[in-house]
């Protein structure tokens, strides 16, 4: 009996005691943090009916941005002219696609599949290399956020893609997400970056120069048609043979312009997508499943 008492009056009880005591409030905390935050999306939720049609606004980063240049003189002004879907070429939407998210049009905002390969490439390499972020991840992000990177953040694109994926079409996400995108230093969205590269309206861009905007979106500071790096140059031609390689409007265009391309590749690996990002978010694309839905 003595034996018993002296067990349970043990110093290993009372750091039990103390453990649990912990584990009660860090659970409390958290319930409490998530009510406050749940309650902050609640009163920021967007209006997803506005959204749905009509002019594509500026997004968080293209504000932020424009602060920027407004207090630092020596910052280019901002370049951003939207335009509507139906002014922007098939094969600027498909090398979009066939660039960044294959199957836009199969997944309800999250890829899991690109998500288990990025996992699974992160593991053998024992770092976090590659992400695995949608089209309709980046829109949410884009259009919401800020450009800090934390878990708060990361959640609140998860919650805002889940209700932008059911409030908006495929068609208007993919619209303002091609009218909000980085193309280079103050140049937002295609219209504005065919202007600022070519001189041209993006109803005037070739094949190759769709192939080569959707070439700098992983990294528009560093590699874009002005630098021409050759990582650059290297992603934009195999963008360019994964158009040819699928029948439709792409494919067309591309031979008609008589493009020299080199033989058809596979897409980017995890380790060349890595190379030719400054941040690690995206993954590199599969064979991409193409659709004519536009």
């Amino acid at each position: 009996m003595r034996l018993l008492q002296r067990f349970f009056r043990g110093p290993w009880l009372s750091q039990a005691r103390r453990g649990a005591t912990i584990l009660r409030w860090t659970l409390r905390v958290a319930l409490i943090l998530l009510i406050i935050d749940l309650f902050y999306l609640a009163v920021t939720w967007p209006d997803w009916r506005k959204l749905a049609s009509g002019p594509v606004p500026k997004s968080r980063f293209i504000q932020e941005y424009e602060r920027e240049a407004a207090a630092q003189r020596d910052r280019p002004g901002l370049r951003w002219q939207p335009v509507a879907l139906q002014a922007i070429p098939k094969y600027m939407v498909r090398a979009v696609i066939v660039a960044e998210d294959s199957r836009f049009y199969e997944h309800s905002g999250f890829d899991l599949i690109a998500f288990r390969e990025a996992m699974q490439y992160n593991w053998k390499e024992g770092r976090l290399a590659l992400g695995a972020s949608t089209i309709s991840q980046q829109t949410a992000k884009n259009l919401f956020l800020s450009s800090a990177k934390n878990p708060i953040r990361k959640w609140h694109e998860l919650v805002l893609t889940w209700g932008m994926e059911r409030n908006l079409s495929k068609r208007r996400i993919m619209e303002i997400y091609l009218n909000d995108a980085e193309f280079g230093v103050g140049v937002y969205g295609v219209q504005a970056a065919a202007r600022f590269y070519w001189g041209v309206d993006v109803g005037q861009l070739t094949p190759q120069q769709a192939a080569e905007l959707a070439a700098t979106l992983p990294s528009p500071l560093k590699h874009n048609p002005a630098t021409r790096t050759e990582q650059f140059d290297k992603r934009m031609r195999k963008i360019l043979n994964l158009l040819t390689r699928y029948p439709g409007d792409a494919a067309e265009a591309l031979a008609a312009h008589e493009i020299d391309l080199e033989s058809p590749g596979e897409p980017l690996t995890p380790q060349e997508m890595e190379r030719f990002r400054e941040d690690p978010p995206a993954r590199a694309p599969p064979a991409p499943l193409i659709r004519d839905t536009l």
